[in-house]
């Protein structure tokens, strides 16, 4: 089923046809709020009440034209000026592809400048997120000029990938900010982990590992995952070493696991909301089916009356 779920997200034909279906539209408001940043802006209200914080993200991703990715730049330009204006604790993540990796890597290096300078002005903060493993040597490329420019920037790492411990090693001497997730690509066994005992098991380690050798060192590992028993046993082993529940993050999708996601607020964690907007969410959602089997049955749900 996880394959079939990621096979439709790369599928064109399926992308141009299937998000025009009203039972569509109905489906994906599980993940995300709305089309527009001010729908995310005010899903975040009540989270921001609870002590939950919020990253925003405008999904799409490959874009056509360096025209389009100056756009993308400009729109994120407004997102952190918007989150400044509601006082937030409010972050953003952006794709490389969406600010013109695809078509030149300096340029996207300038808008990703831009934003990180941006984000530092109004006491935010920039997330590069990771896409599939053609783009992860330029991605961590990009990260490592950029963190040198602008201290307040973060990098999305997969555990899935087994070249991600090397990587981390790598970042080290730039004392990195990372989002660790599973990884929601359908890539090959001989890069990546297939069984989600060994993902797991390299979740941990990398989480673990990256926290205790960081100890007293100015780090930020956020937790990108709503595998909750897996959170709880990385604490409990960082508990070990001195590392308190709120010295790292816990940072879930809005829509899966909300209850946990208070509840985790309320025990102790540093909680934040990934919460995704825009028209080009059709692969974006594919790939949250694929990730856990709850979403599928959620999803079959939304087309009963």
């Amino acid at each position: 089923m996880r394959r079939l779920f990621l096979w439709a997200a790369r599928n064109t034909w399926l992308k141009g046809h299937l998000p025009r279906f009203r039972f569509m539209k109905r489906a994906v408001r599980r993940f995300m709020p709305g089309e527009t940043l001010d729908s995310a802006l005010d899903a975040a209200a009540p989270l921001e009440a609870a002590g939950i914080g919020s990253i925003y993200t405008r999904l799409g991703e490959n874009l056509n034209t360096l025209e389009e990715a100056d756009e993308v730049a400009d729109h994120y330009i407004g997102v952190l000026e918007s989150i400044a204006a509601r006082r937030y604790r409010g972050e953003v993540s952006v794709k490389p592809t969406q600010l013109g990796l695809d078509h030149d890597e300096d340029r996207t290096l300038a808008h990703l400048t831009r934003l990180a300078a941006k984000a530092a002005d109004t006491g935010s903060y920039l997330w590069i997120d990771m896409e599939g493993s053609a783009y992860v040597e330029s991605t961590i490329r990009l990260y490592e000029r950029l963190r040198g420019l602008q201290p307040r920037t973060g990098l999305c790492l997969q555990a899935y990938l087994k070249r991600t411990p090397g990587d981390v090693e790598r970042l080290r001497p730039l004392d990195p900010a990372i989002r660790l997730v599973k990884g929601a690509y359908d890539e090959p066994e001989s890069i990546a982990y297939r069984d989600k005992r060994q993902v797991d098991a390299s979740y941990l380690a990398l989480a673990v590992d990256f926290l205790k050798t960081g100890r007293g060192r100015p780090i930020r590992l956020g937790l990108g995952t709503h595998d909750v028993a897996l959170i709880e046993q990385i604490a409990e082993q960082v508990a070990l070493a001195g590392v308190p529940r709120d010295g790292f993050e816990v940072e879930m999708l809005y829509g899966i696991r909300a209850r946990e996601q208070y509840r985790l607020a309320k025990a102790g964690y540093r909680v934040q909301t990934l919460i995704a907007y825009g028209d080009a969410w059709y692969p974006w959602y594919m790939r949250r089916l694929a990730e856990r089997p709850a979403n599928v049955a959620f999803a079959l749900r939304s087309l009963l009356p």
